[in-house]
């Protein structure tokens, strides 16, 4: 339980638009009230800039061990198969406690940037020689652990990884730590809830790894297992997948999977980057979130999602850090957009409409895209309202990239002149975590981070 807190700011970004003089209540973690053109109460905890705290709602905390270590090229052509490779050697070293603390950073240094709440895509569930722990969820009670420690809000998506290539082609040893059958995975779904019951707002969906890693009838027991909560899936990312769908089932994979399953506002697409503008018209009608990881999708070479006919066609997105080689809510935001200017060799090319601001258009698409992706049906409004969750971001207001600047001038400058020192405050459920643009915490997150990476690459 949280005491009442109560906070008022020079000007915020509520649902309805930009507004001054802000005072907002919270009981239980929740806003109570939203007062504008308000005087601040004596008692009040007052700040210059405020925005709501994003969902990042893909994401694979332990990989942030890694950030960094991939950046030597091969003795061939470099791909995402190739990084896959290294990955894989990567968890072949990690335990549940170094799983715990990696992850406890990532988190922590999420809500540094102005997450607020996390969908941890979590395919990792056995021990290193790949025989399942006695608690088939043990890895996720660790990655629940981590979220408790750093105080960021959980949707944690158990994620079924059966098979090596598409129709139920046999997994390489390397991939044994992921592997499960349908039954064993229902444990660990199981499990999972158990997990983060204790965790403010804590949630679980459930994920296929791709359609490569499921056939069709485990694809279905996944979604028979998300009781009404969401379910993601990773799709479409590498033209390989594309080529290898083609040739197992002779439809592309988002093709495939709007065909075979009933794709609907409680499924996320994960980057599908090579989608056609078809199968994207069939993913807005259906009313899914394309999970788009701008940093991760340059740095593996992924390809450009076509985003601007995306858009165009009322497709909802929100955004992820999958790899966490940078953790950064304005750089995935400004990544997405800069992308869309190379392939469309213009401008501004996701503003919603002329004279629109960018940064506003993105900040706007991707709150309500991942509060959908990350949340089941009915758990509240999104954004600085009544009812919401009190996951607020105070930017600075004296950094020398917001002078002189006023509305949604604040988050273009934010988003495409800034850097991570803008964010200066978060509060999640109603606690302070971030203060001065540091986690409460951080020491202790960080030392510990610091003695598992480095067993861990030892």
């Amino acid at each position: 339980m949280y005491a009442m807190a109560s906070l008022w700011f020079e000007s915020a970004l509520l649902p309805e638009g930009w507004a001054r003089g802000v005072r907002l209540t919270a009981v239980d973690g929740r806003i109570e009230r939203v007062l504008t053109e308000a005087v601040p109460a004596d008692a009040d905890e007052r700040h210059g800039i405020a925005v709501p705290g994003l969902a990042n709602l893909h994401s694979h905390a332990f990989q942030r061990g890694l950030a960094g270590l991939t950046e030597r090229r091969g003795s061939e052509e470099d791909s995402f198969w190739i990084w896959r490779e290294l990955m894989y050697r990567f968890v072949e070293r990690i335990d549940p406690e170094q799983l715990e603390a990696l992850a406890a950073l990532a988190f922590a240094e999420m809500l540094e940037a102005g997450f607020t709440r996390v969908g941890e895509f979590h395919y990792l569930h056995h021990d290193r020689d790949g025989r399942p722990f006695a608690n088939p969820a043990e890895l996720a009670a660790r990655v629940a652990a981590a979220a408790a420690t750093a105080g960021i809000g959980l949707t944690l998506l158990p994620t079924l990884y059966a098979h090596g290539g598409f129709g139920g082609a046999a997994p390489g040893a390397r991939q044994r730590r992921f592997l499960n059958d349908p039954e064993r995975f229902a444990r660990i779904v199981e499990g999972s809830r158990a997990a983060v019951h204790a965790l403010p707002g804590g949630s679980v969906g459930v994920a296929a790894h791709s359609l490569r890693a499921v056939t069709p009838a485990e694809l279905a027991a996944v979604v028979e297992l998300s009781g009404g909560g969401v379910i993601h899936i990773h799709i479409a990312e590498q033209l390989r997948e594309v080529d290898d769908c083609l040739a197992w089932s002779g439809r592309r994979p988002v093709q495939w999977l709007l065909e075979n399953a009933a794709v609907d506002e409680r499924w996320c697409l994960v980057h599908a980057t090579h989608a056609t503008p078809a199968e994207l018209q069939g993913v807005a009608a259906r009313g899914a979130v394309v999970g788009l990881c701008p940093v991760t999708e340059s740095s593996l070479g992924d390809g450009i999602f076509p985003a601007a006919g995306f858009i165009s066609a009322g497709g909802r997105f929100g955004l992820g850090t999958d790899s966490n080689i940078r953790i950064d809510a304005a750089e995935e935001l400004r990544t997405l957009e800069y992308s869309q200017r190379l392939a469309h060799r213009a401008r501004n090319v996701l503003a919603a409409a002329p004279g629109a601001s960018t940064g506003r258009s993105l900040f706007d698409a991707a709150l309500g895209g991942g509060s959908q992706a990350l949340q089941p049906a009915g758990s509240g409004p999104a954004g600085l309202a009544a009812g919401a969750p009190f996951d607020v971001v105070t930017l600075a207001r004296n950094h020398p990239s917001l002078i002189g600047r006023h509305g949604d001038e604040t988050l273009d400058s934010w988003i495409f002149a800034g850097d991570r020192g803008l964010v200066d405050c978060v509060w999640r459920a109603g606690a302070k975590l971030v203060s001065g643009g540091r986690h409460r915490d951080r020491d202790v997150i960080q030392a510990r981070y610091a003695q598992a990476l480095r067993t861990v690459l030892a």
